[in-house]
């Protein structure tokens, strides 16, 4: 695989940052995955980093996220939170990535049988877990409002939180963040929305954000 420099990195598109982690995603579901030398990679990065996208998903232990999009060390900044919900320090990080490593997309990932959307639609109370799971709310509301006659208790109301939460966690991004609203109007970044299936392993891409 192509190896990402300031230089490469300068001159790639948002839109072809999308194209690699879709790219890669093909090449994991067909077991065609990319034989790389890690330890290669490890002397490669040794002075310097320059990821191409910072992917938030969730803590997952199904969803390891160079796995699914067939990347390499370097390659992609990745944020892992149960839910795959917003904090400041989550906004940050992304501000750090895209503003000063010149990162070029920000994927948000949810995936299938979320153990926290689950824990968010039962109402479950547990220390400070409950204050994360109060992020996820307004999509529970939403949903509820979509589909009265669903109960949260159901498999199919679990997943539609999951789909909101990803969009929801997209248009909240450029809504805290002054910097990467700059960024994305002058089409210096991208953003996307994806959903990963645990039991294919294919990424769903919901939503993306690209000026072109």
């Amino acid at each position: 695989m192509k190896l990402h420099t300031k230089d490469t990195l300068e001159t790639l598109t948002p839109a072809k940052a999308l194209e690699f982690l879709k790219e890669g995603n093909l090449r994991f579901i067909n077991n065609l995955k990319v034989n790389r030398d890690l330890l290669q990679q490890v002397n490669n990065y040794k002075d310097g980093q320059h990821p191409f996208a910072i992917i938030l998903s969730c803590m997952d232990s199904r969803t390891t996220v160079e796995h699914v999009f067939d990347q390499g060390l370097g390659d992609v900044f990745v944020l892992r939170i149960a839910g795959n919900v917003l904090n400041e320090d989550i906004i940050g990080s992304m501000e750090y990535a895209c503003g000063v490593v010149g990162t070029k997309l920000i994927l948000v990932l949810g995936h299938s049988k979320c153990g926290a959307i689950k824990g968010a639609c039962d109402e479950v109370k547990l220390g400070s877990l409950t204050q994360l799971l109060d992020k996820i709310q307004v999509s529970i509301d939403e949903v509820k409002e979509e589909m009265p006659q669903v109960s949260p208790k159901e498999s199919q109301f679990v997943e539609a939180v999951t789909h909101h939460n990803v969009i929801n966690s997209l248009e909240e991004i450029l809504d805290r963040s002054e910097v990467l609203k700059g960024l994305f109007s002058h089409g210096k970044i991208g953003l996307a929305g994806a959903y990963y299936d645990i039991e294919t392993g294919e990424v769903e891409f919901m939503k993306e954000k690209i000026v072109l």
